[in-house]
Formats: structure tokens, sequence, C-alpha cells
């Protein structure tokens, strides 16, 4: 693992200190108690108390390891870990309870990333890397983040909802769950497909959410999300001015969360519009192929795209409606000038509780592919003539890239009510969406846990 920065030192110092005080708190029959929600426990109640007071304090870990047993692009079998650490850092504040702000909250999370990746140079080809990951955590650098920073206002007896400071897009459009480890079935899709303008966890952007309920069951959002670049930069976690914005991310959504024969459902419709300057993916200033002429590649004064996200749970297990078998499907279709990956689509079924032994337990079964743009592949191919490459082992040659199918199985075994350990088998076909690469199998397991 790579040495860590002075932030990444300081963030470590400082959770170390969060557990200690925690641990010194816990009473010694709540701490690693099965039962408690923590792994530190309710701290002599001193956690329960705050809660009701209106301050949750809450900490976090997630770890992957990604193991090449078979295929990809280098053979050369061996295991990466990467991570995710939030300790003690997070708050979520009820100022009402605090202050006597009626319907309003805040939050602050830090976050912290770790470790390397298997996809990166041993699945795909580093000329092309993989479309997706096989160690979702990865990425965003190894640095301390500034994840959260918002305050949060219902107007309308609650019907109209504010939000507003730093955050992603994910958090509240296109948002997903992560309970699987392929990138490809975790989280927000549109942010990894929309390229280089819609920022996932764990980075923040300067924006602006507003939701209304229109139904109990129905409400329709807007945001407005500053498109900064810089923000990836490392070093620039905490960075909260707007030097390098390029433009802004308007998302909009309709979300239906109905009960389908008494069980929970949701779906989501969206669209999103850049307004930033886009290169075309071939083009040239002149509508030529930049890749034969030289030229500087045409620039559009925008990017778009849209989503399709379903969950909906099918069945209950024997009556009991916290298990059961649970389908859910994403989708999104990118602007075919600008953006690489012009469209995906997933399939999961997740059953909760499947063995009366282990009512706690899910296994998971997911289905992805990733189709990109074909005028990627045609500028490749123009790139490669006109550089008179024609060996696909030749340095200078550039991958020609399709389609990248990715499926994974796992089993989510609930240790404690604070640790879940997922060991996962994932298979990819075409990394990175080159044919010439060997189809990848991939062991993994994830481990998360709330101190």
């Amino acid at each position: 693992m790579k040495k860590q920065h002075g932030n990444t030192r300081l963030f470590c110092q400082l959770s170390a200190a969060a557990v200690l005080v925690m641990s010194a708190n816990a009473m010694a029959d709540e701490a690693f108690s099965a039962d408690s929600k923590w792994m530190t426990g309710d701290w002599g109640g001193e956690r329960t108390k705050l809660i009701e007071q209106g301050i949750d304090i809450k900490a976090d870990y997630v770890g992957e390891v990604g193991a090449n047993l078979h295929g990809g692009y280098n053979n050369n079998k061996t295991a990466r870990y990467s991570d995710q650490f939030g300790l003690g850092v997070a708050l979520d504040l009820d100022l009402q309870k605090l202050w006597g702000w009626d319907n309003t909250q805040a939050k602050i999370q830090l976050t912290n990333r770790n470790g390397e990746n298997i996809s990166n140079d041993r699945i795909g080809d580093p000329r092309a890397g993989t479309l997706s990951s096989s160690q979702e955590v990865y990425g965003r650098g190894h640095m301390v983040r500034l994840t959260q920073l918002y305050i949060q206002h219902q107007f309308l007896d609650g019907k109209l909802d504010v939000k507003a400071g730093y955050f992603g897009e994910g958090e509240d459009f296109n948002t997903f769950p992560c309970e699987f480890q392929n990138l490809a079935f975790c989280g927000s899709q549109v942010g990894n497909w929309a390229t280089n303008i819609w920022y996932n966890w764990p980075v923040s952007q300067a924006a602006l959410r507003v939701k209304y309920n229109i139904t109990p069951e129905f409400y329709a959002q807007i945001g407005a999300y500053n498109q900064n670049p810089s923000q990836l930069e490392h070093g620039n976690g905490f960075k909260l001015n707007g030097s390098g914005t390029k433009g802004t991310v308007l998302p909009v959504e309709l979300v239906w969360s109905p009960k389908v024969n008494n069980l929970p459902g949701e779906y989501r419709i969206g669209y999103y519009k850049s307004s930033a300057p886009a290169p075309d993916l071939r083009e040239d200033i002149n509508g030529q192929d930049a890749a034969t002429t030289g030229q500087p590649y045409r620039m559009h004064d925008s990017k778009h795209g849209y989503w399709l996200v379903v969950q909906q749970q099918l069945t209950s297990h024997n009556g009991d409606a916290s298990r059961g078998l649970n389908v859910a499907a994403n989708a999104t279709f990118h602007d075919k000038a600008t953006n690489i990956v012009d469209n995906y689509q997933s399939l999961m079924f997740v059953y909760k509780g499947p063995f009366d032994a282990r009512p706690k337990d899910d296994i998971g079964i997911g289905f992805a592919r990733i189709h990109v743009n074909d005028q990627v592949k045609k500028n490749a191919e123009l790139a490669n003539v006109a550089n008179d490459v024609t060996n696909y082992d030749s340095l200078s040659y550039s991958p020609l890239r399709d389609t990248e199918y990715n499926y994974e199985l796992n089993y989510g075994i609930h240790v404690t009510n604070w640790l879940t350990v997922r060991p996962n088998l994932q298979y990819i076909t075409h990394p990175g969406g080159v044919d010439k690469v060997d189809n990848a199998l991939v062991a993994g397991l994830k481990i998360q846990s709330v101190f």
C-alpha cells in the first residue's frame, strides 16, 4: 500500500482517538454485542441520549478484497485490498431538537479511501482499463474528503424539502443500494458512466436539491450541482471555492414508491444535462475525423442522458416481509456525441433471509451490460491507421472497445447487527469491452462494519 499523506495520517489519528473514546464509554456487556447496532455499543446509554437530543454520531468501515483467479489481461495471480473509513466523523443533527429550528437537519461527513484495485492492470488492459470495477469502494485518491456538508429544511407541512450545501448527485438522484461488490451493481449508475461530469461518493460539490412530495408515494425533484473537475484532484478534498468550475449539472427525477401486494417498491425515471463544454468523441473542429487530421476535437456546449431504476420486493417468507425475493433493474442512456459509454443495463435478484437458521443473511446474483459508444471504437481504428499500428501488443496500439459484461454471485453473512461479511464470485466478459482480453474470474470479499 502506498505511503499515506499528511491528511490521511491525521484522519487515522482522529479516528483512532474517536474509537478509544467510544470504547471507554461503552458498557462491557454492550460493546461487541451481536444485538447492538454498533460495534462499540451504546456507550453506557450515552449514545441513545445523544440521538434523542438530535445528535447521531456515525462511524463505519468498508473493506474489499479482489483476487484474479483466472483470465484477464495479466493472469499473474494476486489479490488487492481497498477500503473506506468513516470513523467518528459523521454527524446527523436534528436542529429542531437542538435549537428549536422546526423541520431542519444538517449533516457533515468525512471519508478516507486507501488501497489498490485488481481491475486496473490484472483484469483490464491498462491502455483501455475496465468499464466497471471488481472493488467498488476503490477510487478518488488516497486522501480524506469532505463528502457531505449541508443543511436541509422542510416547508409546507413537509411537502417541500430543500437541501443546500456540499454533497453529490447520487445521494438523491438515481440512488441505489450497494449490496454487491462489483461497481456495475452498486450505487448511482449514472455517475459511473456519465464521463467526467457526475461525481459519485465520496466526492462532493456545491449543490442545491429541491423535492416536492405530490402524494405520500410520489415525488418530483430537481437539482443543481457545480461541475468542477478540480475537486477530483489530490489535495482538494476540502475545497470549498468555485475556482475551476466548468458548468452545472442539472438532474430532474420522478420517484414512485408503491406497495405491491403490501410489499415495498421504488421506481425512478430521470434526466440530466450538463452545461459544461464537452469534446466530441470523433469529429474535429471542421467536422472531419480528428484522429486522422490531428486537429482539436470539436466542442459541444452541453451533454445529457437519462435513467430508469426499478426496485420491487416480490415475495415475503412465510408471511415475514423482512425476508423474501427482491428484484432490481437499472438502465442509463447517454449522449452519443460526447460520452464514452452510451448505454448500460443491469438486472439483480436478492433473497433476504433464505434460511430459517440465518434469517438476516442474503444471497444475490447480478448481470450487467456496459456498451461503449461506437464512435470510440471508430476513433481508435482511425488512430491506429494514422499511427501505422496493427499489432495489438504494440504499446502505441489503441485497443478497440465494444461491450463489457459483468456477473456477480454473493452471499451476505450477517455476523452481527454491526458486521456483514460478503464473499462473492465475479465473472467479467471482454474486460474494458476489449474482446482480445481473456474473460476473467474474480474472487471477492466485502466487509461492512458500523462502529
